[in-house]
């Protein structure tokens, strides 16, 4: 008798334990559920913002980024061909090295007026970096341009 109220005992008590542990979910798993489904809207929403940041510029911020880099260009064509004035109206001989940083300088112009002209603005092109990449290409170009006049020889 003993041992038949003992196993019905712990056949009770297992009962119990495995129909507690089985009840449906609580309502901190429900709260996570719904946190989680909050993050993934949110990483969503991340990545639309993303792609509009990388969108193609508007017609106007392009027309006015295009127009301050040509007339930088046409600048920079104008002090090349100062420099060359210079070099031929001087009556001593001219290094062959001032002469090659002069053409080099001449080849960056056009490099950069061609990379300007052949940029489509268009949804597939990183407008953002684009623009930084140009401005220091023109920043450094013109940079060297007043480095080539200043005289480091003494």
């Amino acid at each position: 008798m003993k041992k038949t109220l003992l196993t019905l005992g712990l056949t009770a008590f297992m009962f119990g334990t495995v129909v507690t542990s089985c009840k449906p979910s609580t309502k901190e798993e429900e709260n996570a559920q719904e946190n989680l489904q909050d993050a993934k809207e949110e990483v969503q929403e991340a990545k639309e913002d993303l792609v509009e940041a990388k969108r193609a510029a508007t017609a106007e911020e392009w027309q006015a980024f295009k127009d301050e880099t040509n007339a930088a260009i046409a600048v920079n064509e104008t002090r090349i061909a100062e420099l060359k004035v210079k070099m031929k109206n001087t009556g001593k001989s001219i290094d062959a090295l001032y002469e090659k940083n002069i053409d080099a300088l001449e080849q960056k112009n056009k490099e950069l007026k061609m990379r300007m002209d052949s940029y489509k603005n268009d949804t597939s092109a990183d407008w953002e970096s684009f623009k930084r990449e140009f401005k220091y290409d023109m920043n450094e170009l013109g940079k060297s341009l007043k480095d080539l006049t200043v005289n480091n020889k003494k």
